[in-house]
């Protein structure tokens, strides 16, 4: 006698998720932020952390990253991981403002900064798609090479030149800067009432539109309009198929070679123009060593948005926001950060509980409590500890958010189109 046993495993299926639910989670969770940094402000009195001078900053220092975070977006969407985007600032930073300089014309610069990154990331493409190279090999090694012939044209162009050399190139020409003359004199009252939540928005409108550099703008749009081709275009669900199953794609007709080299020559281009602001916006002079580890940041911040555009925005605004902190208002506005940061941490060890993790949840809740003691007896962070706060930032954010990232799944694997 024979018993037959059928077992059906239950199919765990997704929630169903209306369309538009990521832009609207994107849009509640800015807000929460700015709500939460608000109620900050009140609680602890430091102004600095929603003024129109700290928006205004966090603009300059989170541009760069954000662009080259946009180009690591480009490179491996369509399966290119690009470590090289750091030289590809740096060829930026040199083209940008030497052709500025030139030409007196921050616009030819503009061009020239792009035109060098997209070099920088041409030499990675032919690398990685056509040879084969490791991409990570072929990253670094264009970062090395970038930064020598970098200092080899300075010596070979700027020997002569008064106040330039080796190092630096000449002051730059500056691009225009947009105001809108009436709205800081009739927001202004406003901001300085400190009311919360309305004088924050009257400081943040402030600050977005006051001073600000023609290229931020640039780079501002450069944002939407990656969502808009990447994924709303069929060129862009094409460059992401490459990424995703490159076999499956060219069985479709899709020519993965040009779309991969396509994907990394924008790459670059990108990362050049997050160069040539660096030269030409943030310091009117090209310096060696200017980008300071900013194409790194910027992969950092594409991870934590999730290979998505506006989650990178975010990531880009959280490592410039603790920057402009930093610089403006040093240890003490950093310091008023840490409350936040510890019921952040709270907040997560319980919804940790609700889910059953209860590890995480006990490390959440006691690095939390750990925070609130340093928080209440302390009045200031050190300055040391200050200057590296948006690096901990990043990193902190980045290991809370690593579990639930999804990279594109034909990411940094070599690949060779099949023969009939």
């Amino acid at each position: 006698m024979s018993q037959e046993l059928n077992v059906t495993e239950a199919v765990h299926e997704s929630p169903y998720r209306p369309r538009g639910w990521a832009r609207w989670r994107f849009l509640t969770l800015t807000c929460a932020v700015f709500v939460a940094l608000s109620g900050l402000r009140v609680i602890t009195g430091q102004d600095m952390l929603t003024d129109a001078g700290t928006i205004n900053t966090t603009l300059a220092f989170a541009v760069p990253i954000g662009l080259a975070g946009l180009g690591g977006l480009w490179a491996e969407r369509s399966g290119i991981i690009n470590i090289g985007l750091e030289g590809m600032m740096i060829l930026g930073t040199w083209f940008g403002a030497y052709f500025a300089w030139s030409f007196d014309n921050p616009w030819i610069g503009l061009v020239a900064g792009v035109l060098g990154g997209m070099l920088g990331g041409l030499l990675h493409a032919v690398a990685t798609v056509t040879f084969a190279v490791d991409h990570i090999v072929s990253g670094v090694a264009i970062n090395i090479l970038a930064l020598g012939a970098m200092r080899y044209m300075s010596i070979l162009l700027y020997s002569d030149v008064p106040g330039a050399g080796a190092a630096q190139s000449p002051t730059t020409p500056s691009f225009p800067t947009l105001n809108l003359p009436w709205l800081p004199d009739l927001l202004e009252p406003v901001a300085d009432s400190g009311i919360f939540l309305v004088g924050d928005l009257a400081s943040l409108v402030i600050g977005l539109t006051t001073r600000m550099s023609a290229l931020t703008l640039i780079a501002l749009l450069m944002i939407p309009v990656t969502y808009l081709v990447l994924w709303k275009t069929t060129f862009g669900l094409r460059l992401r198929s490459v990424g995703e199953n490159p076999d499956a794609a060219e069985s479709l007709g899709v020519p993965v070679y040009s779309f991969k080299y396509i994907a990394v020559v924008i790459s670059g281009g990108l990362a050049g123009m997050g160069g040539v602001f660096l030269a030409i916006v943030a310091s009117n002079i090209y310096q060696e060593g200017q980008t300071g580890g900013r194409g790194y940041i910027g992969l950092a911040a594409m991870i934590f948005g999730n290979w998505r555009p506006g989650g990178l925005a975010m990531g880009a605004g959280l490592f410039g926001y603790t920057d402009a902190l930093q610089v403006r208002g040093g240890g003490e506005a950093i310091h008023a950060l840490l409350l936040l940061l510890a019921v952040a941490l709270l907040a997560v060890a319980i919804w940790q509980v609700r889910s059953d993790r209860k590890g995480l949840a006990i490390a959440g809740a006691l690095a939390g409590v750990l925070l609130l003691a340093w928080y209440f007896t302390t009045d200031s962070l050190p300055r040391e500890l200050a200057t590296y706060s948006p690096h901990i930032a990043t990193l902190l954010v980045l290991s809370l958010a690593s579990q639930s990232l999804r990279p594109p799944a034909g990411i940094g694997k070599q690949w060779r189109a099949s023969r009939s």
